[in-house]
């Protein structure tokens, strides 16, 4: 058996072989396909969808003749001719996305310009406008000659500002006396008598309410005729009220108490409108009397401070500056609702803020006997000045005295040693 195995005859022909055949599945150069599309910017982007063709069954293509070795280097001479297209593609992609950099940062820059230049450029037309509004008294201009062509848009905008302020003022200003013209008349006045500085508001009432209550009495009425006559009569001192009592009954007997009443009532009126007039009128006097006081209170005031001395007392121009804002600047509120100066303030302080009643009591002592306070400041000046320098002299006297006294201890001391004497030893071994 193991000889037959060995001479087993082995057949060897020669097929040939179609490659075109055997490769066909497998894709060339040209079957390639480039994504147009860029990839995703962002790690949220919407990723591509994956082409899954290629797991089909591929086509076969119609069989092609034997082709030689020569035939089949072909498609490698073209492959190696696509292959610098590729990167020849590639070349040129990047230098258009450099260009389109580069087109981006000129747009850029170009906008900043334009930007630049926008902010630079005046603005068209607006004079116009303004000159319109100019002439129908609308814009008040500035007081500079400067023309409205070379204004600029921050000069537009200082003018619309003024303006505006301009406006705000005057209503301001107009608010009050429209308001005070809307007024009744009887509120009118009281206004006014505040505003003058009147205090005694209760009189001025009672004063405006009997006006308004004259001219409203009904005299056709017998009470009301009574009335009118009077009040008229007590306000020109006719008489006592019998008096004046008995004069109504006798215009009543003769049938004359309408015709008087009648005569009295617009003269009775006049008469208490005069009456408030006049408290008007002294108000307003009071008022300019108060002011003429004002400012020759800070004319004096000025003229006191204004050598820098006082009472031959020279002050430096700091304590001048003080002592005149302190005397005429009302710049402290005051228990009384109203502003006072800095003396008022201190003078407020002083007794129920932080109280020093010494303080206060040697101020009004100041104020009420100047001559009498100084002299007695003087005297303590004077009488401190002495204790001071009997002081020294003790002070001195004790010095002397203690130096005098040494000198003589010392004197002492020389003379008693001056008289002392020691004996000599003798010697026992002396001749004699």
């Amino acid at each position: 058996m193991a000889q037959e195995n060995k001479t087993q005859d082995t057949t060897v022909e020669k097929v040939d072989i179609n490659i075109d055949e055997l490769f066909a599945a497998a894709p060339d150069a040209d079957a390639i396909v480039t994504p147009e599309t860029k990839q995703p910017k962002s790690i949220f982007s919407k990723k591509e969808e994956v082409d899954l063709d290629f797991t089909e069954k591929p086509k076969v293509k119609a069989e092609k003749p034997a082709v030689e070795e020569s035939d089949t280097e072909e498609p490698k001479a073209e492959e190696a001719k696509e292959e610098p297209k590729a990167e020849e593609k590639k070349e040129e992609t990047t230098a258009t996305l450099d260009d389109v950099l580069d087109s981006l940062d000129e747009e850029a820059g170009e906008e900043e310009t334009e930007t630049k230049k926008r902010g630079r450029k005046k603005i068209e037309g607006i004079e116009d406008v303004f000159n319109k509004l100019i002439k129908a008294d609308k814009i008040v201009p500035f007081d500079d000659d400067k023309p409205l062509a070379e204004y600029s848009a921050k000069d537009w905008e200082e003018l619309i500002d003024a303006n505006m302020e301009e406006k705000a003022n005057q209503v301001r200003k107009e608010t009050p006396n429209k308001f005070f013209e809307s007024l009744p008349d009887e509120l009118k006045i009281a206004a006014r008598y505040v505003f003058d500085g009147g205090k005694d508001l209760k009189g001025l009432f009672q004063t405006l309410a009997q006006v308004e209550e004259t001219s409203t009495i009904d005299v056709k009425s017998e009470r009301g005729q009574e009335r009118v006559i009077h009040e008229y009569l007590s306000a020109t001192g006719y008489g006592t009220t019998e008096e004046i009592a008995e004069e109504i009954e006798v215009w009543k007997d003769l049938g004359k108490l309408e015709q008087q009443a009648l005569k009295f009532q617009p003269k009775l009126q006049k008469m208490q409108e005069k009456v408030v007039s006049k408290k008007l009128q002294e108000q307003e006097m009071k008022k300019k009397q108060q002011e003429q006081a004002s400012k020759d209170y800070m004319q004096n005031v000025y003229d006191t401070l204004k050598d820098g001395a006082l009472n031959d007392v020279k002050i430096d121009k700091k304590t001048q500056s003080m002592l005149y804002n302190g005397l005429v600047q009302p710049n402290y509120p005051s228990v009384s609702g109203r502003n006072t100066n800095l003396l008022g303030h201190l003078l407020e302080k002083y007794q129920f803020v932080e109280p020093n009643y010494t303080l206060i009591s040697e101020a009004l002592w100041l104020l009420q006997d100047p001559d009498g306070y100084k002299s007695k400041i003087m005297e303590k000046g004077a009488q401190k000045t002495i204790e001071k320098t009997v002081r020294k002299l003790k002070t001195e006297q004790v010095n002397s005295g203690g130096s005098s006294l040494g000198v003589e201890q010392k004197e002492d001391t020389s003379v008693k040693r001056g008289s002392k004497k020691l004996k000599r030893q003798q010697n026992i071994f002396k001749r004699f």
